[in-house]
């Protein structure tokens, strides 16, 4: 994908290859995550997760994803030096497919995967709408 004034041109027409041009490295889905299911919003919050993303690549991501409408950030109301990061509707619109991947791995990672993840993969499997429902109303 390259970007020119605005206007994005992607490798091909395929809508998966299309879409993983805009969200489809593990960075940008781990901050949605992040957003939606922890509530995270600072770039200190972003930095401290368990997955150690750079300073530089979490710089990049976060404005990518500001770029493409997928996220938005705005001043902390007690502190100017700190931007609190929310998830557009586009970027909540995300949100079932990071539950499939939590699903797939609840299948195929049990023993990997953590409890809280698996409870969320329960919740999911008894009421998947209103579990997502639950979080993109956050």
């Amino acid at each position: 994908m390259k970007v020119k004034k605005d206007k994005i041109f992607f490798r091909s027409d395929c809508p998966i290859s299309s879409a993983l041009d805009l969200f489809g490295d593990k960075w940008s889905l781990l901050i949605i995550r992040d957003i939606a299911y922890f509530g995270e919003r600072t770039f200190k919050d972003f930095s401290e997760a368990a997955e150690g993303i750079s300073s530089s690549r979490l710089a990049d991501r976060l404005s990518k994803l500001e770029s493409l409408g997928v996220l938005t950030k705005s001043n902390h109301p007690t502190n100017r030096k700190v931007y609190l990061y929310n998830l557009t509707t586009k970027g909540f619109d995300l949100f079932p497919i990071i539950a499939e991947y939590v699903l797939w791995s609840n299948k195929y990672l049990y023993d990997h995967i953590s409890e809280p993840a698996k409870e969320f993969a329960k919740m999911l499997q008894s009421d998947r709408e209103g579990t997502l429902n639950q979080f993109m109303k956050k």
